[in-house]
């Protein structure tokens, strides 16, 4: 497909990846290794009586909370055995909601790090609900969890933080202070890290990957994504062939690229990919929607194996009429822009339930017998013919009943479905008046089905027939964007100077060639044109906004979904 290269091509230069656009490196990080002593397990009935936290960047210490807190009940003896920690020590010590000001400012916005997390969270999340106080969504991260991935069996019996000091040979040995244990917490800490850096995991964005399970032989190959820059744009994971095994794209490449090798995949087809994986390419893209675009070009020209749209490329269902003597309405794959047409439709159920509201306002017939161009003497009609349901062109005198009626089908596919909505509207109203509440709803649905279908059509005619450059603005700054023909030419992402970059892609509508544009990324345009704050700079051609459609038929549509979440909500409470 020379033509997805040409654009490709076309797409504005990338950049060169700075430092910064992998991410906060580790040894930049501010981590605060905290540790509590209480009286018991539960943060229901148990107080705190010790906090000791070390606050450390790059390996150094930069500040340290400690002090004993007064936990308002007597210390049981075994705690007291313990810690060492007695009813007197405690007895001048302030109150946990005195301390957890300054210890919430002290954490800040730091990496919290606990040996068995879960346990001092819970503590502290429980002071914080008792006394007013919001516990911060702080990023957490329990050396217990580090130390199954990293430190093996043979190296340590169990994972107790005073085995893991002897394994990392810490200067400072637990002694269930919680000052002490919060050191030697930290420098086991430290050392694991310089374990997994072997593994790629060097930012901080990569913390997140280490929850789950992974291989060493998979966590290996994340140093795959070291050269990847932490911007938008579209990756392709190669085999050993250089064969493309997959496309994605995301808004941080960096970021998506290793977690295939860092987080435990539970879909099998991506973890036979990524088990198959040697090499990645990256398109770094000027916006999302750039990226998103030349995903769905790649996918459709490379058709990857492990791209689950490769195995349906003619996916979309149209509604037309078939060539015969006397036509009929079928769900086609595919739809000429000579030829009239109703779609594309969301899924097939959606072009059938459209195909039978057709059938029903437009008498048009729903067999499938082949029928000579002049019927056979004697041929009697079915009774759809009694019923009003079909103009029966299978029986002498009715030829042009019917061929008045494939005129108005074809109107209604191409332009104008006003008829049809009419008539279906009626039928609606006759059905609910007569409380057949049933075959109206089944009528309101192929009348939404046929709307919202008609509402696709004239959204993809109006952008293919036109030109256009638009602008979104973003929290840093704007990203432009620039079609033709229902493609995208042309886009880009600035601070300033907004018209000129909007007149060098203008120029692209007459340098770029757009054929056989895919209909899935004329509808991602329609998509990122409807988002509020977009507004057009030039436009060449006639556009109707796609954005209010032919509101006057909502009504039904709005009807339909309505009852769709009706639906959902009453399956969701009976599960």
């Amino acid at each position: 497909m020379s033509e997805v290269r040409r654009n490709v091509d076309a797409m504005e230069e990338n950049t060169v990846a700075t430092l910064d656009d992998f991410g906060e490196p580790l040894s930049a990080t501010t981590f605060v290794v905290l540790d509590l002593e209480t009286t018991g397990a539960s943060p229901q009935s148990c107080g705190i009586t010790e906090i000791g936290a070390v606050k450390l960047r790059g390996g150094e210490v930069i500040g340290e909370f400690h002090t004993l807190i007064d936990p308002g009940t007597a210390i049981p003896p075994m705690i007291v055995a313990l810690t060492g920690i007695t009813d007197a020590m405690v007895m001048a010590a302030p109150r946990i909601q005195e301390v957890l000001p300054a210890l919430l400012e002290f954490i800040g916005d730091a990496v919290f790090v606990a040996h068995n997390a879960r346990f001092d969270v819970g503590f502290l999340r429980a002071a914080c609900h008792q006394h007013g106080y919001s516990w911060p969504k702080v990023e957490v991260l329990d050396t217990l969890t580090l130390a199954r991935r990293v430190v093996t069996k043979e190296e340590a019996p169990n994972r107790k933080l005073g085995t893991l000091a002897r394994v990392f040979g810490t200067e400072v040995t637990p002694n269930h202070r919680a000052l002490d244990d919060a050191r030697a917490t930290g420098e086991i800490l430290h050392g694991m890290l310089e374990r997994l850096a072997a593994f790629g995991v060097t930012h901080r964005g990569d913390l997140d990957t280490l929850k789950s399970r992974v291989s060493p032989t998979t966590r290996a190959k994340a140093t795959l994504a070291d050269t990847v820059p932490a911007k938008p744009g579209v990756y392709v994971f190669k085999g050993p062939q250089g064969e493309r095994l997959y496309v994605g794209t995301s808004k941080n490449l960096r970021a998506r690229v290793k977690q295939y090798f860092t987080s435990s995949e539970t879909r099998g087809r991506i973890k036979e990919m990524v088990e198959l994986a040697v090499d990645v390419d990256v398109t770094v893209c000027a916006t999302a929607l750039e990226a998103i675009v030349l995903e769905t070009r790649l996918i459709d020209q490379w058709r990857p194996r492990y791209n689950r749209r490769s195995a349906r490329p003619e996916r979309t269902p149209w509604v037309k009429l078939t060539s015969e003597p006397y036509p009929r309405l079928v769900v086609s794959r595919t739809a000429s822009v000579n030829d009239a047409h109703l779609g594309p439709m969301r899924s097939g159920a959606d072009a059938k339930l459209a195909i039978e509201g057709l059938q029903q306002a437009l008498q048009i017939r729903t067999c499938a017998t082949r029928l000579t161009i002049t019927p056979r003497a004697g041929a009697r009609a079915c009774m759809l013919k009694d019923l009003g349901a079909c103009s029966a062109p299978c029986v002498a005198g009715a030829t042009g009943e019917y061929a008045s009626a494939v005129a108005r089908a074809t109107t209604a596919l191409g332009s104008d479905i006003g008829p049809v909505v009419t008539a279906l509207a009626r039928a609606v109203d006759h059905h609910a008046a007569r409380e057949e509440y049933e075959r109206a709803a089944d009528t309101r649905d192929r009348l939404s089905a046929i709307v919202e279908a008609a509402e696709r059509t004239a959204r993809l005619t109006s952008l293919r027939a036109c030109s256009i450059v638009a602008v979104h603005e973003t929290a840093s700054g704007w990203e432009l964007a620039s079609m033709s023909q229902g493609a995208l030419v042309g886009a880009a992402t600035v601070t300033s100077g907004v018209w000129k970059c909007a007149d060098r892609l203008r120029d692209k509508w007459t340098t770029t060639a757009v054929d056989d544009t895919l209909v899935e990324e004329s509808e991602l345009l329609l998509r990122w044109l409807d988002r509020p704050g977009t507004r057009l700079l030039y436009v060449d051609g006639e556009w109707a906004s796609p954005i209010n459609g032919p509101g006057r038929y909502h009504r039904w549509v709005d009807a339909r979904r309505a009852d769709r979440e009706s639906r959902a909500h009453h399956l969701q409470l009976r599960s």
